[in-house]
């Protein structure tokens, strides 16, 4: 520990032998930053990329710091915050489940310190990869090699090892879904960033984590299920990979008893990709749609809006949440969009690149670039906080629109951190703020509530994304 008088108090360990994945990791950095008074906070694997993150933040690691020790790191305003994220720390790091503590006392039982050893005492079933990309392959591989699916929600794995993966994956029989896939639902289990949708007879096949969530929370609100959702990873519809697992996820939905319609979401493939699995999804017993994002295709709502008529179901009316009083529609200026989910953030730009032309700026803050030695944004709102604040200082900014998406491993209550940062900026300046809230009524964090949060501090708030670029859009032209 290092008390900087005056200035903060930094704490720096590495926990020699200590592991946890990088989800959980994700998530206890975003509870200990917090913690009132901490400055900066990074729990993670005491890797090559996350020590020069670490120095980036201004703060050095133990020179022993091995690549299989556990780094934790904090600056705090005081000895009092820091105990307290340090508290934050060990408790969500102790927080196991039954069962699975290390050591060897009676009664306890050992966790397993291989992939194969889980599967050993486990039996196969869907192995989820949650370690820095490098290492990703050797422990898919090993999972692959004990007869299981895999998810691998690991990025930055080279893509010919994606490819041998996943054809390590087809001579067996098995499906690899990833790498950087975020979203599934196996089994009536979300994997990842998932909501939590009724049972249904749609199944998903998607490219795209945040795209899958929009069409299942729509479906959902409609009072469709589905039967699963499987992620592939978002270069499995490229030339470089060829949509190999997405041929595996669709033979496999299709031999399902459960599903009697079948949806692929995607960005827009390579189109060769495209044409062969078209041709194929023509082989099978049921019929398949596709909803890819991108210029000149229908957005995810259309999609949502074919799948209830093709399976019998009435279109409702999406909900939307206008705020009190009305809004200003100001004319002019620009629309900034703030997203935590990168195909909401395609969608909406194509939507106001054909409604509005330049008049627009979108962000994706879950970009591989932007989410380096931090939480994934739909965990920690700090970054996208700091960019609300200095659009709305902008004179150029007209309307800002963000997305929210809630769901399993998602923040606990985003609307808490987000709505005061929406009702500051609306206080200081005639901006107006659109929120894309995608999630359902059965969701942990509540859909009904966080809207009534967002619209009580001025935001219109639209459960479809692409309606809500829409309105947004139309705000700056005054049209409404």
């Amino acid at each position: 520990m290092r008390n900087n008088i005056g200035v903060s108090v930094e704490h720096v360990q590495c926990r020699a032998g200590a592991y946890a994945d990088s989800v959980t990791l994700m998530q206890v950095t975003a509870r200990a930053q917090a913690v009132s008074g901490v400055r900066a906070a990074m729990i993670a694997m005491a890797t090559e990329l996350n020590l020069a993150l670490l120095t980036d933040l201004g703060m050095t690691a133990p020179p022993d710091a091995g690549q299989h020790d556990l780094l934790v790191a904090i600056t705090a305003d005081d000895g009092a915050a820091l105990s307290k994220a340090l508290e934050v720390v060990d408790g969500a790091l102790a927080a196991r489940p039954p069962g699975s503590q290390d050591g060897g006392a009676a009664g306890q039982a050992v966790r397993p310190r291989t992939t194969s050893s889980a599967i050993a005492r486990s039996g196969a079933g869907v192995a989820l990869v949650s370690v820095p990309g490098r290492f990703a392959f050797a422990e898919a591989a090993d999972a692959l090699s004990r007869g299981c699916d895999v998810m691998i929600f690991s990025d930055n794995v080279p893509v010919d090892q994606e490819v041998a993966l996943k054809d390590m994956a087809a001579e067996r029989g098995l499906l690899v879904m990833g790498p950087d896939c975020g979203t599934a639902i196996v089994g009536g289990v979300g994997l990842g960033f998932a909501n939590a949708v009724r049972s249904g007879p749609v199944g998903v096949v998607a490219a795209s984590g945040t795209g899958a969530q929009q069409l299942t929370c729509l479906l959902d609100l409609a009072g469709v299920g589905c039967s699963a959702v499987l992620g592939l990873g978002g270069r499995d519809l490229s030339a470089a990979v060829g949509g190999r697992s997405a041929r595996a996820a669709l033979e496999a939905i299709d031999e399902d008893p459960a599903t009697e319609f079948i949806v692929l979401v995607s960005k827009p493939p390579a189109p060769e990709v495209a044409a062969t699995l078209r041709h194929y999804a023509g082989t099978l017993s049921k019929p398949v749609h596709f909803a890819l994002v991108g210029p000149g295709e229908p957005d995810l709502t259309d999609a949502a809006e074919t799948v209830l008529r093709t399976v019998g179901a009435l279109v409702p009316d999406w909900p939307h949440w206008t705020p009190r009083p009305g809004s200003r529609r100001r004319a002019g200026g620009a629309l900034k969009g703030l997203f935590s989910g990168g195909t909401l953030c395609d969608e909406a730009t194509v939507i106001a690149t054909q409604r509005i032309g330049g008049r627009h700026a979108m962000t994706d803050f879950g970009a591989d670039e932007l989410t380096q030695g931090r939480p994934h944004p739909m965990i920690d709102q700090r970054l996208r906080l700091d960019h609300l604040a200095a659009d709305a200082e902008d004179p150029a900014t007209a309307v800002i629109m963000l997305d929210c998406v809630l769901g399993y491993g998602a923040h606990p209550d985003p609307a808490a951190d987000l709505t005061p940062a929406i009702a500051a900026a609306r206080a200081r300046s005639d901006v107006e703020v659109v929120v894309s809230l995608v999630g359902t009524h059965a969701d942990p964090q509540g859909l009904a509530a966080q809207a009534a949060a967002f619209t009580a501090a001025g935001a219109h708030v639209f459960a479809s994304n692409a309606q809500g670029a829409r309105f947004a859009c139309d705000l700056l032209g005054g049209r409404l």
